[in-house]
């Protein structure tokens, strides 16, 4: 069978569930599915797996050609997809097509080719396609790169196309929380959010440590708006950690006073000095990803905390930085 011939028993059995479905709206996905089956086959005389594995991608293969059927509801052609990495493709597919039954609304039945339906992808624990019939923005031509290329491409160069494209779409003060180029990341972010002030003390200092080393705008002057927006972005997006009162992590007596109890000063220089060497440890094992998402661009560990020094002085308005922070580590190096 041709694609073109194929292509026509699609919009064949699109047509007949379509009737079908104004008749009588399918009410289960798997009977959809199902239906689609028996469509394919008593219309296209051609064999149709009824038992398929149920982890398989796509649903049904025929031949060279593969549909994956998707069913709703709602009055909406978009849906979740496959995740991008697609290893469970059967590797006999040449060609893969969409069914989608909506059964909100005017109830239909359309299909598409599967690389122009793809429109966005969705990052969760693992990255997956979302897609949509007649969608005018696939997101194979958002990133510039055929389907079928990136199909073929290492799952390294998959995760960096769409960071790429995911980084493309943020808005001012948003961040990536998944930032490796790797399909599974050593940093997983849990379901259960804790809250920073039941934290134990250690693990209070080290978030603080990693949050005030990539984000050295926290040393602005005390009224400067967001300040420390990012540090509460990073606390909860990369260690599943709430911090309702951000600035109290530098600017209150209890963070500042622990080294010395004298009250007045600066409570931003005191913090951060009580934290030093959690810092210096931060800049050894933090992985470089995380300096290219906060301070734009990557930086060599034994770097990190000269380079720290440098955009802090640029920030802070009224002391310096270098003069009174890491100055033990700096005579050792």
């Amino acid at each position: 069978m041709t694609k073109e011939e194929f292509e026509a028993l699609l919009s064949a059995v699109t047509d007949q569930l379509t009737a079908e479905s104004k008749s009588k709206p399918f009410e289960k996905p798997k009977d959809f599915e199902n239906r689609v089956r028996e469509a394919l086959r008593d219309l296209g005389k051609v064999a149709v797996n009824f038992d398929p594995h149920p982890y398989v991608f796509p649903d049904i293969v025929t031949e060279q050609y593969g549909v994956e059927v998707k069913f709703t509801t709602n009055d909406t052609w978009r849906s979740v997809a496959n995740s991008v990495f697609e290893s469970t493709r059967d590797h006999n597919v040449k060609h893969i097509y969409i069914i989608f039954g909506k059964m909100g609304g005017s109830p239909a039945v359309k299909w598409g080719r599967y690389e122009d339906c793809v429109m966005h992808v969705r990052t969760s624990h693992v990255p997956r396609f979302e897609v949509e019939i007649d969608t005018h923005k696939s997101l194979f031509r958002q990133m510039g790169v055929a389907y079928e290329d990136f199909r073929v491409s290492s799952l390294e160069e998959k995760m960096k196309r769409i960071r790429e494209y995911a980084r493309s779409r943020l808005k001012e003060g948003e961040h990536l929380w998944w930032l490796e180029d790797k399909p599974e990341s050593e940093h997983s972010l849990s379901l259960q959010v804790r809250l920073y002030m039941h934290l134990p003390q250690a693990e209070k200092r080290k978030l603080r440590a990693e949050a005030s080393l990539l984000c050295p705008q926290i040393v602005k002057p005390s009224r400067s708006k967001n300040k420390y927006n990012d540090v509460t972005m990073y606390i909860l997006t990369y260690h599943g950690v709430l911090c309702p009162q951000a600035r109290d992590l530098f600017s209150a007596g209890s963070v500042a006073m622990r080294a010395n109890g004298t009250r007045g000063g600066n409570y931003v220089l005191r913090a951060l000095q009580d934290i030093e060497a959690e810092m210096v440890a931060a800049a050894g094992y933090l992985e470089n990803a995380l300096f290219v998402e906060y301070w734009g661009e990557g930086c060599k560990p034994e770097r990190r905390i000269a380079e720290w020094l440098k955009r802090a002085d640029s920030f802070a308005k009224e002391w310096r930085p270098s003069d009174e922070l890491f100055i033990a580590q700096r005579k050792r190096s």
